[in-house]
């Protein structure tokens, strides 16, 4: 866990079935995603990228900054720009998200 000045980033695996799916397609599907909490922010699922469907996936332009966790790329589909978002090179705190694909829609699967 990392906090500096009352914001705090826990990334931390999470024994669930998420899946990613966008207009009936399945994007991504994961039984061992980690999730990352942050002050403020809703929790987020980061999957590993043998469980996400890259090949439907194409690279943006966009680029963000986050001064907690990096710098952050995004994937797009036709018609859905930046859907999905990447930290290629983290910060230390949350290293353990590197590479693992983050989606805006992302539901729970109950088993």
């Amino acid at each position: 866990m990392t906090s500096t000045t009352g914001h705090t980033i826990t990334v931390s695996p999470e024994a669930v079935h998420v899946r990613a799916v966008h207009d009936g397609q399945v994007l991504a599907e994961s039984r061992r995603p980690l999730v990352l909490r942050e002050t403020g922010c809703p929790d987020r699922y980061y999957l590993p990228p043998e469980d996400v469907r890259a090949d439907l996936l194409t690279p943006s332009d966009t680029r963000t900054h986050c001064p907690f966790k990096g710098d952050a790329s995004y994937w797009s589909l036709p018609g859905a720009a930046d859907l999905v978002w990447a930290y290629p090179e983290p910060k230390d705190q949350v290293a353990a998200v590197k590479d693992h694909f983050c989606f805006y829609a992302t539901e729970v699967v109950p088993d």
